[in-house]
């Protein structure tokens, strides 16, 4: 059987190299349509690789967040509720309590307001944020320090604050001046403790204790809750407690929240991907079918061309399935051959193609080869052999060996 097999590939190649011009021809649409599959999905690999590096950066696959959901749907329409739970700080510290995983956690508040100065009350537009303790180790101090738990509990009003809205309280002073001075919020007086570095910020911002926040704030906007497990693989398990923790302790249970994970977006992020993938794979396909109507023409005018050496090989006593096997193993090798050359114009045409999207894009884009690629090449020279070689294969498999042999 292997030697039969050898027989035929041999067989294949050899009619290959003795009608080369005409066999690259005929399978241009295979070379074409794979190289043009190869590329776009390098390309997409690249573009996925790219953004799972981003969202991996911009957000931590370790944090769960917990979001008060204030509205509900009346007949698909989103109506606010008269009444729905929010978290205050002794509630999130409640949860916080009670996971079994070793885990952070965090409360924000935020919203736009105003702070004046306590001096000539100018009004400074300010993103004012209510936090919790400790603070979220993303917030870099290079003055004074952060407010304390104690300060905290016992209600002290202090802030710190971010260069931004440190330059503009001291315009051409140095920036520590503004420590020790007051801003008033809401007639609220509150002495600012420390500066935060901007991480490019283009307003100024202030943070203070979020018991500062009134309880009619945090219901007009809720804070939200931000879990960080120590190990990802807690995070399943977190959030399981956190749902059941509010199912328990919450008045509506768990409907007043929603609690996620990053993890969705990379998901979301695949799944968007995986769409584009098959879309243009589809309409790459077009070029990929042409190229199998190539591949089966070579088959049949080689089955006319070699009839009579057909019909000699069935007087000599081949049977049906070894010439069936015969013309498939050449569609085969045919398509295969043709894939291989579309292979390598896909990496060289995305490779060049690299150049162009960084001079239009500012990005560090690269392209990416997965096995996954290859393997949908492999497969697909596959098919193409297996599908459009069957039919030549039959025609001569069904070969009278006397007529065959008349015919020379």
């Amino acid at each position: 059987m292997l030697k039969n097999i050898l027989f035929a590939f041999a067989t294949a190649l050899e009619n290959i190299r003795t009608r080369f011009f005409h066999t690259v021809l005929s399978i241009l649409g295979i070379v074409i349509g794979v190289a043009a599959l190869v590329a776009i999905l390098s390309l997409i690999d690249g573009m996925e690789q790219y953004a799972q590096e981003q969202i991996t950066k911009t957000t931590d696959l370790k944090a769960i967040l917990i979001q008060t959901n204030p509205y509900k749907s009346v007949n698909e329409v989103r109506v606010l509720k008269n009444e729905y739970a929010y978290f205050t700080n002794p509630s999130f510290q409640k949860l916080r309590s009670s996971l079994t995983k070793p885990a952070k956690g965090y409360l924000y508040w935020r919203q736009n307001g105003e702070v004046m100065t306590n001096t000539n009350n100018r009004a400074m537009g300010t993103l004012i944020t209510g936090a919790s303790f400790p603070i979220h180790p993303d917030l870099t101090l290079i003055q004074g320090r952060a407010f304390t738990d104690a300060e905290l509990q016992t209600r002290q009003p202090v802030a710190f604050i971010n260069q931004h809205l440190a330059k503009q309280l001291v315009g051409n002073q140095p920036e520590k001046m503004a420590i020790g001075q007051q801003v008033v919020y809401k007639n609220k007086p509150l002495k600012i403790i420390g500066i935060a570095a901007n991480k490019d910020a283009k307003t100024g911002q202030l943070l203070m204790p979020i018991t500062l926040v009134s309880d009619s704030a945090l219901k007009a906007s809720p804070p939200m809750g931000v879990v960080v497990a120590e190990q990802i693989e807690d995070v399943p398990v977190l959030k399981t407690q956190i749902e059941n923790w509010l199912k328990t302790n919450t008045k509506s249970g768990k409907d007043d929240f929603a609690v996620m994970t990053n993890e969705l977006r990379v998901s979301q992020a695949a799944k968007g991907f995986l769409l584009f993938r098959l879309v243009m794979g589809a309409i790459v396909g077009i070029s990929v079918i042409v190229g199998g109507i190539g591949v089966m023409n070579v088959l049949l005018i080689s089955v006319t061309e070699r009839t009579v050496e057909i019909g000699v090989r069935k007087a000599l006593g081949a049977k049906k399935r070894d010439i069936l096997w015969q013309f498939l193993s050449e569609s085969i090798t045919i398509s295969t051959f043709g894939s291989l050359m579309g292979l390598g114009l896909g990496i060289i045409s995305s490779m060049a193609f690299i150049p162009i999207i960084k001079a239009l894009v500012d990005v560090p884009f690269q392209v990416a080869y997965t096995w996954n690629t290859f393997m949908v090449i492999i497969v697909i020279a596959m098919l193409i052999g297996i599908i459009f070689g069957t039919y030549p294969a039959m025609r001569a498999a069904r070969l009278n060996p006397v007529d065959a042999i008349r015919r020379e």
